[in-house]
């Protein structure tokens, strides 16, 4: 993040636009809406800022720019034409340790005008960090069709009852329920009709039954292969709820991003012989922190019942009665085989596929291997880099090939995918050579060939 978002109070306070210009006058009107005490500094401006500037009370200083300008000044805004003046605003500004911003000009800048969606008192910003204007704008037209004008009035009609609130729900917890539910009901939609009064009567009848709100909740929830964007609608709404997020190794960092910033985390991870925190003590977990009437996201990489032990979890859930629901996941074979263009079916060469865990307990061969010789059928080995060389050479001594190409996803769907492929004869010590780290993925079969044809994600042969 190269920039802090920040809303600034500027009502009153002075605040100088060096320029007077079609530019200066857009900052202008965004500035005077603010209720900012503008100086305008330029030798001519535009008959528009002339007007704003009668109308919302600010000043026109007809000169050419002086570093005595900024005197007093809590924020400095420079959108002239010329290079060398816009530099030596921001020289000074600097100077003096004031915040600057040079229009189009973001080494210039101390901060940055964001794209605004303005549901005031609902503010939404939007911001490219100086990248790319066009793109924030786009962006705010697409939220400004999603989000309803009579947001506002929704936001002014729960300030005015927040003290109301407060005094009946005076524990934090409490009281952030209650606004949620107040906010994605009833109450809304009667604000948003314009019927205030029949909302907060229904208000007052939701403070009388606020027991009704505590119920704690587990919200098992698959994070897909690791690209926060095949995350679904379900399972980003229930993460942005929650309390309390349980995560694993396997979930990346831009995936919890997207839980609420106060939201306790607790991560529960493990890797091969070595676990954070035992299985039966995370199924414990989840009972314990509902029962303490919290919502809890358990975040699992993948799909919760593919390899995710996510059966076990709600087994004991359901004994103790606690509520859960379990939200799919985009499962790490699927995830793999889009993005490394290796189809897991295809006509020519896989009419089926076999999800096996790689993952062989004290390093036993305990798989069914003479069921895994099928050449029409691809295998998918879940947790097998350390398992490989048992892999190969067992489908090998019960009649594989060991021609049959073999591929190695590393890091599937994210920006360090790293696609290695070979056969079952020569895997190994490619694998060695190219050393590469959990989490990945084996394929085996004919489909493996369509990589170097079909893949758009950048892997590595």
């Amino acid at each position: 993040m190269q920039y802090l978002p920040v809303c600034l109070q500027l009502r009153n306070s002075p605040v100088v636009l060096v320029g007077g210009g079609t530019v200066a006058t857009r900052k202008a009107r965004l500035l005077l809406r603010a209720g900012a005490s503008l100086n305008v500094v330029a030798p001519e401006i535009a008959p528009e800022l002339e007007q704003l500037l009668a109308e919302h009370g600010g000043h026109w200083q007809r000169a050419t720019y002086r570093k005595t300008d900024l005197d007093g000044r809590v924020l400095v805004i420079a959108a002239t034409p010329h290079r060398e003046i816009n530099e030596q605003v921001h020289d000074d500004a600097i100077a003096l340790n004031l915040p600057v911003n040079v229009v189009d000009s973001p080494d210039l800048c101390t901060f940055i005008f964001p794209s605004i969606v303005d549901r005031d008192p609902v503010i939404i910003a939007i911001s490219s960090s100086g990248r790319s204007p066009v793109l924030a704008r786009q962006l705010r037209s697409k939220i400004e069709a999603m989000v309803p004008g009579s947001y506002g009035r929704l936001a002014e009609f729960a300030g005015r009852l927040r003290h109301r609130v407060k005094e009946a729900l005076p524990a934090e917890t409490a009281r952030r329920l209650f606004w949620e539910k107040a906010m994605e009901g009833t109450v809304a939609e009667q604000v948003m009709g314009g019927r205030e009064d029949r909302a907060e009567a229904l208000l007052e009848d939701m403070l009388k039954d606020v027991e009704a709100l505590h119920c704690g909740e587990v919200y098992l929830i698959g994070a897909g292969p690791g690209d926060p964007d095949l995350l679904t609608f379900k399972a980003v709404r229930l993460l942005q709820a929650a309390d309390v997020v349980l995560y694993d190794r396997l979930v990346s960092g831009p995936i919890l991003d997207m839980a609420r910033k106060d939201a306790e985390r607790i991560y529960v991870g493990k890797k091969r012989d070595d676990h954070a925190v035992p299985q039966v003590q995370i199924n414990q977990l989840l009972v314990d922190l509902a029962k303490q009437r919290k919502r809890v996201a358990r975040l699992k990489g993948g799909d919760p019942f593919i390899f995710g032990r996510g059966g076990e979890e709600i087994e004991l859930l359901a004994r103790h009665d606690v509520p859960f629901q379990v939200v799919p996941g985009i499962t790490a074979a699927s995830g793999a085989a889009c993005y490394s263009g290796i189809p897991l079916t295809h006509r020519d060469h896989a009419q089926s596929v076999r999800f096996v865990t790689g993952h062989l307990k004290d390093g036993s061969s305990n798989l069914d291997w003479p069921s895994f010789q099928s050449e029409s059928e691809t295998l998918v080995f879940y947790m097998g880099l350390v398992g490989l060389p048992l892999i190969c050479e067992q489908l090998q001594l019960h009649g594989r090939s060991a021609a049959t190409p073999i591929a190695l996803i590393e890091r599937a769907t994210t920006d360090d995918q790293r696609v290695i492929t070979g056969t079952l004869a020569t895997m190994v010590d490619i694998v060695k050579r190219e050393q590469p780290k959990a989490p990945t993925l084996i394929m085996v079969g004919g489909v493996v060939e369509l990589h170097g044809e079909l893949a758009w994600f950048g892997g590595t042969n």
